[in-house]
């Protein structure tokens, strides 16, 4: 009997501690709920007993919590429309605040984020929205931690997530920053231009002191297009060269006598007259030279007579040139100035 007794008392005292016992987890608290009061005192984490069929004990997670936004249309400051997102970080402080003053709370604290989100959209410009998201994430932050406080919730923290635009205003945007861009590179490159044209007239006032450096120069430059494949290379004319061909021009070039086939004795004079005829033909060999044949009242020949007129050839054919009077000797001979020596005269 006795036995049995003592049987019967282990088997409800475990049927008591079966139905009494709980655990607490270590991110969380307890709140129990005798008759349907709240007691004051919290249940830590760990092994706790109630009273069965009497106490109610509801556990409150005390962890950061992650609540994402739903995305909330609105239309900016500037009337664009779009389209924002966030997430919330939250955690419970007070335990029975958060039971007992609203019904749920992570509801809640979604409510008012949306809330606060469209708000703040239509407070906002589209450039505040795309570039001071910091402030926007402080003033959300603000707007649903002041309700959230009596509810025994804080909030940690407020993120936008994205900013969604239409289309037509992705592309404006895109052209818009395209123009920035361009105008930032013809600035770059204009700044460039300029410190190149600056380095570039160092280089030539120090070339203008030495002539040979730019002539290297010049010959490296054709060295590297040489190395080309099917390149046109056009070289610029020297004007020394130049220089020197126009000083070949104007001296006087020989030329050799050609025979007029004509016979010495048809001149009137005969053989005896030959020493003459030598003082002609050295007077057209000197006028054909383009020298200024030497002769005039008081010049005499080998033969002891006097020479009268001299033989100039001009174009293949000969003409008699008379006392006083100029061979025409071309441009080769008048010089730079265009005037005729006055002692070219015969």
């Amino acid at each position: 009997m006795v036995v049995e007794l003592v049987a019967a008392g282990l088997g409800g005292g475990a049927l008591y501690v079966a139905a009494a016992a709980r655990v607490v987890r270590q991110y969380e608290r307890g709140l129990v709920f005798r008759l349907g009061r709240l007691r004051q005192e919290l249940k830590q984490p760990g092994f706790t007993l109630v009273v069965p069929f009497v106490d109610r004990l509801q556990k409150v997670n005390m962890q950061i919590v992650t609540l994402p936004v739903p995305a909330q249309e609105g239309i900016t400051r500037d009337n664009v429309t779009v389209r924002v997102d966030a997430v919330v970080y939250f955690k419970v402080v007070d335990p029975a605040d958060a039971i007992i003053r609203v019904e749920d709370y992570r509801f809640a604290v979604s409510q008012m984020a949306q809330t606060a989100l469209r708000s703040i959209i239509g407070k906002s410009e589209l450039d505040d929205l795309l570039s001071s998201r910091e402030k926007l994430n402080e003033g959300l932050e603000l707007m649903i931690d002041s309700p959230a406080v009596e509810w025994g919730v804080t909030i940690d923290r407020v993120e936008i997530k994205d900013v969604s635009l239409p289309e037509t205003m992705k592309r404006s945007m895109a052209r818009q920053a395209e123009a920035t861009r361009d105008r930032r590179a013809r600035v770059i490159n204009a700044d460039a231009e300029l410190e190149a044209s600056k380095k570039l007239a160092q280089a030539a006032e120090a070339m203008s002191d030495t002539p040979a450096a730019l002539q290297l120069r010049l010959l490296q430059t054709v060295a590297s297009v040489a190395t080309e494949k099917n390149s046109t290379l056009v070289l610029p004319f020297p004007v020394e060269l130049l220089r020197f061909l126009d000083r070949s021009q104007r001296e006087p070039v020989e030329w050799p006598r050609e025979s007029s086939g004509r016979d010495p004795g048809e001149d009137g004079r005969g053989s005896e007259e030959g020493g003459r005829g030598g003082a002609d033909d050295r007077t057209e060999r000197s006028v054909l030279a383009g020298t200024p044949p030497q002769v005039g009242a008081g010049a005499t020949v080998p033969d002891g007579g006097r020479v009268d007129v001299g033989t100039e050839r001009v174009a293949g054919e000969e003409r008699r040139v008379g006392r006083g009077e100029m061979p025409d000797m071309g441009p080769a001979y008048r010089g730079d100035s265009g005037e005729i020596p006055p002692e070219s005269c015969i």
